[in-house]
């Protein structure tokens, strides 16, 4: 199944992002088998009862100050960019994941009107800087694409996970390969979050979710962003 994006369509989808994945759901449940179906609802029910994203930083805490390295290899401050205003930090999977990307295209859509709201906005993944490079060229993102080799940063968010043997077995199937995309073995992965930090970090939104398939709107972010202005 190929997932169209930005550059490949008539024009720019700008259906809500809940309208967006209720067509590739359908398509999923169209075009993928449904034994292969039951293992990812498997995977995110046991998710679910791990409470993983109740152990995500909250509204309230002060978030890391972290350093990664761009798409293109220059290393972003977390300490550099606050000082300009606030930041909007999104965890995706990684370029792989339709929902991932679907997400980045409307945020894509918003970045602008983020910037002019005096907050910056990136997206924080365990892919490697060229997988990051291909994604961020792939669908024209004006935002920068992070690389957290290991998952560190989003681990001292609270959002790591280890990819459960009978997931992994089926993405190897698939050749979703997490080892080559990410650089390691761990088949760790962030589960899909997103925070807005205020300039000294206080965390003053969050949303942190176990089933991948379920995001914020971008325009539930615009108005966080103007219920709390810099």
């Amino acid at each position: 199944m190929k997932w169209r994006s930005l550059d490949e369509s008539s024009q720019i989808d700008i259906r809500p992002l809940r309208e967006i994945f209720a067509e590739r759901k359908a398509l999923i449940e169209k075009y993928v088998p449904q034994e292969t179906r039951d293992i990812h609802s498997r995977a995110v029910s046991d998710l679910r009862k791990s409470e993983l994203a109740g152990h995500a930083l909250k509204v309230g805490n002060t978030a890391p100050v972290f350093q990664l390295k761009d798409h293109n290899g220059k290393v972003v401050s977390s300490a550099d960019l606050l000082v300009k205003g606030r930041l909007v930090i999104c965890f995706i999977r990684g370029r792989w994941c339709p929902f991932c990307v679907g997400q980045m295209e409307a945020m894509n859509l918003i970045a602008s009107e983020i910037q002019q709201s005096g907050a910056a906005l990136v997206a924080i993944s365990p892919q490697t800087v060229q997988q990051s490079y291909f994604m961020h060229d792939q669908h024209k993102l004006h935002f920068p694409l992070l690389s957290d080799s290991g998952n560190a940063v989003a681990r001292q968010f609270g959002t790591v996970y280890k990819v459960p043997d009978y997931q992994q077995a089926l993405y190897k199937r698939v050749f979703v390969n997490l080892p080559h995309a990410n650089g390691d073995e761990s088949w760790e992965l962030p589960i899909p979050a997103t925070f807005i930090l205020d300039r000294d970090g206080t965390v003053l939104c969050a949303s942190a979710n176990e089933d991948y398939t379920e995001r914020p709107e971008p325009f539930d972010i615009l108005r966080m962003l103007a219920q709390s202005p810099a």
